[in-house]
């Protein structure tokens, strides 16, 4: 029977089937589609006509389903989910950056300019140029005064100085923020700098300078100044004592125009903020500032040294070891900052140090070898330093030495899964508790759109923080403690501190 059927499907017209031709139809749409095989096309041909009516409907699908999406994949940014509440931000055409995080239940604001201008950024001759400024620059316009203006709207005007940033902030009530960007503006645009207000203002760092000679600020300084040799890097934040004496009008005109230009700024603000209305107000304040973006930054080297300074006529002593460590941009910035909450710190005011998670803390509280101790890792554009810093009696500085070169030795050689873990749950908390309230957020805004060109997700960071393991501790020391040079910065009553080669030789343990 199936013989017969095939035999008069092969009597009928030998004319072979028309090839598939494309026709419109008269539809609104006017879209195209494939005229329907013959009946007698083979089995595959049919098939082959669904597959080529499948894809072209896909490459053409009708536009009413393509209002809300695409049906094909293309790569997106997730960011915006990650990092809530989001980080808006804007880059005005005269290379300002205007960056907002806006909180819908807060009723203050914090706004700020944070700049990429510090004491790294002078010469040996303007040394203490960028604090004097710092400084001035609150003394007021010819339309203000910018602190007591600030202060009638109930707000509070700061600012700060470091190697490698300035930032000049102010923290308002949520309906006063864009007046507060216009004090901010006209403080930097068009500040009075008198001569009368530069003499009293010198007179008040000379003393400030003298009075913080065996501070802690004063054993960091130090620290810096051996261990970054002849580069900018290694000066002192205040300025050479000369140079105070002669900073004029001239210096401080001349610093602004060279060093405060839009590229190398960030508007950063947090809080009761719209990021449309602080883009507006700025785009139409912040006209008066160079737009130039060349930096000019001399390289640091770090150098293996030691200051000491001693005056038996203090009861303690106070000194700093540090190992040179990386760049804020390095992966291995993350881990560094792990086995720094690994050393830990201690204060023998707060107690407690025996009942700790860090075993340096336990020892140096337990035998009573200390009056406080902090592990630090500071991190620069180019390079870092990663230590110790303590204060002690003199007869405790041999033992607490030990203690110090023990602890962070170790880390190279033998390192504990749980303390690891617990570091790594102390970075996440501290980091989350140094970004409460406005201005902390602000000026984690400003330093990270300086330091990375972004504002890093908490998701991300905290997933950094996690792949943190054992042998990542292992490996970031051995790259940078492991029989590496070191610099020692010590002021005080420090005749019983062990020499400059009794710490090298405690970089590594004789060991297999």
């Amino acid at each position: 029977m199936a013989n017969k059927q095939l035999l008069s499907l092969a009597r009928r017209s030998h004319k072979p089937p028309s090839s598939f031709t494309v026709v419109r139809s008269s539809s609104s749409a006017a879209e195209e589609f494939i005229k329907p095989p013959p009946p007698t096309a083979m089995i595959y041909d049919r098939i082959a006509h669904s597959l080529k009516s499948k894809l072209q409907k896909l490459e053409k699908p009708d536009i009413r389903f393509l209002k809300y999406g695409s049906p094909h994949p293309t790569q997106s940014s997730h960011t915006h989910i990650l990092s809530l509440p989001e980080t808006k931000i804007t880059t005005l055409p005269n290379g300002l950056r205007v960056a907002t995080e806006s909180t819908s239940n807060s009723r203050t604001a914090t706004v700020g300019l944070w700049i990429d201008a510090g004491s790294r950024f002078e010469s040996d001759e303007t040394n203490g140029t960028a604090h004097f400024l710092e400084r001035m620059i609150f003394k007021g316009t010819e339309k203000r005064r910018s602190e007591e203006e600030i202060e009638n709207m109930g707000g509070h005007l700061n600012g700060y100085t470091c190697r490698e940033e300035t930032a000049y902030y102010a923290k308002v009530m949520g309906n006063g923020v864009l007046k507060a960007v216009d004090i901010l503006a006209d403080m930097l645009q068009n500040s009075k700098l008198e001569e009368g207000c530069i003499s009293r203002e010198r007179d008040a760092i000379l003393r400030e300078v003298q009075a913080g000679e065996h501070t802690e600020e004063a054993v960091f300084d130090h620290l810096h100044s051996t261990a970054f040799q002849y580069s900018p890097l290694g000066r002192s934040i205040h300025g050479a004592v000369a140079n105070i004496k002669t900073i004029s009008t001239e210096h401080l005109h001349h610093y602004i125009h060279t060093h405060y230009t839009t590229p190398r700024m960030v508007l950063a603000a947090s809080g009761a903020v719209k990021h449309d209305q602080i883009v507006e107000k700025a785009n139409k304040l912040f006209t008066k500032l160079s737009s130039d973006s060349t930096t000019a930054k001399e390289p640091a080297t770090f150098t293996g040294s030691e200051v000491r300074i001693i005056n038996d006529y203090v009861p303690l002593a106070k000194f700093a070891i540090a190992f040179e460590a990386t760049s804020s941009t390095d992966p291995d910035s993350i881990a560094l900052m792990v086995m720094r909450e690994m050393l830990g710190s201690w204060n023998k005011n707060a107690g407690g140090g025996k009942h700790m998670g860090s075993e340096l803390a336990q020892r140096v509280s337990i035998n009573g070898i200390a009056e406080s101790m902090m592990a630090f890792s500071t991190n620069y554009k180019d390079t870092g330093l990663f230590g110790v810093y303590a204060v002690a009696k003199p007869d405790c500085l041999g033992d607490l030495s030990f203690a110090i070169m023990s602890a962070i030795t170790k880390l190279a050689y033998r390192v504990s899964e749980d303390d690891v873990i617990r570091a790594r749950n102390q970075l996440k908390s501290s980091l989350m508790l140094h970004t409460d309230g406005t201005s902390p957020v602000a000026e984690d805004i400003g330093r990270q759109l300086l330091t990375y060109g972004r504002r890093i997700p908490i998701a991300e960071l905290f997933a950094r923080i996690d792949a943190v393991d054992p042998s990542t501790i292992k490996r970031v020391a051995n790259r940078y403690f492991y029989d590496r040079d070191i610099a020692i910065s010590a002021i005080g009553p420090i005749k019983e501190l062990p020499d400059y080669n009794w710490f090298r030789r405690r970089t590594y343990w004789n060991r297999y």
